[in-house]
Formats: C-alpha cells, structure tokens, sequence
C-alpha cells in the first residue's frame, strides 16, 4: 500500500490499483510529538472567518438556518456552530464548501473573494493545512427588513 501526503492511499489488488479515503484524522508529527486537528476545528474556523467578512449575512442554507431557529427555541440544545460548512481534511490539506446567505447589494464575485482570502488565511495560519479550495454557494439573498417583517407577523395565540 502506498500513501501519499493528501491523506488518499492506494492498494494494488491482482494487479489491479484502488483508491481509499483514509477517514482517521490528520496527524503531524515532528521530534516532540504528534499532532491532530478534527475537521469540526476547520469547519468552525471557516464559519467564523467567513461571518467576519462584510456583505456575508448569514452562513448556511434556508433549511439549515430554519433548523437552527428551532434548535434555539428547544431548552438544552444548541444550534450546530458548523451548518453550511463542509470540509474535507487530510494530512497536510482541506478543502471546503460554504453555503452563505448574502446581504441585498453586495457585489457577488467580489464578495467570493473576500471570503477566499479571509477562509485560506485563517485556516493556514491556524492549523498548518494547506487550503486547496474553497466552494461557495450563493443560496439566497437578505433583503432589508426582511427580519421586521417576520417577527411583526401575527400569532394565531396567545
């Protein structure tokens, strides 16, 4: 079996090679000891990083957003800190995939960028990794008093 530094091994079978995903967390190893870093720790880095940059009103889908609404409202449960982000981590690299809900009037593409660069920088300087990519989908758009507007709705109780 051979393994490379991507955390992707491959396994001559009768002639034959296959691919495996190592699905251990990633270790780095120098003289004094060994190091790991759970992929929750880059998808929070991600998140937060991501909420940092202006334009961004919101990380995660409507569904995932709804979900954490109600979570909110349940005694003793906590809204997932790492809805609409997925990462992917290996030894020595991540990838990762944000879903963000953007202010009305903000500039898409520049926006895209920004959170590239914040993401990337965080997450490198942070753990060591080397950040390969980072996907974001655009899933929906804040109009302002969007939020006035759903809370002044009427209750059917009281």
């Amino acid at each position: 079996m051979d393994s490379d530094e991507s955390g992707w091994s491959t396994t001559a079978a009768g002639g034959a090679a296959t691919v495996h995903r190592r699905e251990s967390a990633p270790a780095r190893q120098d003289r004094r000891g060994q190091t790991t870093i759970a992929p929750t720790v880059v998808q929070q880095i991600a998140r937060i990083t991501t909420e940092e940059v202006f334009g961004v009103y919101a990380v995660g889908g409507g569904m995932e957003r709804a979900f954490g609404a109600i979570r909110e409202r349940i005694p003793g449960a906590s809204a997932s800190r790492t809805s609409g982000v997925v990462v992917e981590v290996g030894e020595t690299q991540a990838a990762i995939d944000l879903e963000i809900v953007v202010e009305h009037g903000a500039a898409l593409m520049d926006l895209a960028r920004a959170i590239r660069t914040n993401v990337i920088t965080a997450v490198q300087r942070m753990t060591g990794l080397d950040v390969v990519e980072v996907n974001i989908a655009v899933n929906d758009v804040h109009l302002p008093g969007e939020d006035d507007q759903r809370s002044a709705a009427p209750t059917r109780v009281d």
